[in-house]
This record gives structure tokens, C-alpha cells and sequence, in this order.
């Protein structure tokens, strides 16, 4: 893991699967979830804020992540929750590639 200004190398690009989802911690052990769908890539906490297990168990589909434990799914971009049982958000974080380095910025988006 390296900084670089704001943004902090989580992976390389072909790290995380096609439509699927790659787990990360940073220095300060905050779990994050990169998930890659449709082209894109995108970070949000992997901690699902109704049962506090890891999201990036679960599955993507059409712009969500759905939490394995009781299905709750929450939209990739703005990490809010689309159905219960979850009613808060999870936070999201700004990514970008360089290369062949995904980079994110650890500042939340939403909290």
C-alpha cells in the first residue's frame, strides 16, 4: 500500500475480479471493498451497517452489493441502503485508476 498526495494504492486493477468484489484494509486496518462492475471500480466500507459483516461476501448486481447475511444491497455509488433490514448507508470513497493502480481516497464520501 503507498500514498500519494490524497490517494492511497489499495490494489492492482486485475486484482479484483470482473463483476465481482476484492477485500482490502488499510494502514489503520479500515476494511474497504473494491468492487468492479461494468467497467467501473468503486470503494466503500466493507461493513454492511445493519449487521456489521463483511459485504464484500456478498453479491453485485445492477450497480449494488448485497449483504450475504439478510440480504440488505447497498448502491455502489452512494453506498445507501435499497431495502431492509439496513437503513443507514455505508460510506463510499473516491477511486481512480492510474495505470494499472487503483487508488482511493480515504476521506469518506458519506458517513
Amino acid at each position: 500500500m503507498s500514498e500519494t498526495g490524497n490517494w492511497t494504492k489499495l490494489a492492482e486493477l486485475d486484482e479484483i475480479p470482473d463483476e465481482g468484489v476484492l477485500a482490502v484494509e488499510t494502514d489503520d486496518e479500515t476494511p474497504i471493498a473494491l468492487v468492479r462492475t461494468e467497467g467501473e471500480v468503486f470503494a466503500l466500507r466493507d461493513v454492511c451497517s445493519h449487521a456489521e459483516v463483511r459485504l464484500s461476501e456478498g453479491e453485485v448486481e445492477d450497480g449494488t452489493i448485497e449483504c450475504w447475511l439478510h440480504g440488505s444491497c447497498f448502491d455502489l455509488r452512494s453506498g445507501a441502503s435499497i431495502n431492509p433490514p439496513a437503513t443507514q448507508p455505508v460510506p463510499t470513497y473516491d477511486v481512480k485508476i492510474d495505470g494499472d493502480d487503483v487508488l482511493v481516497s480515504l476521506d469518506e464520501k458519506n458517513s
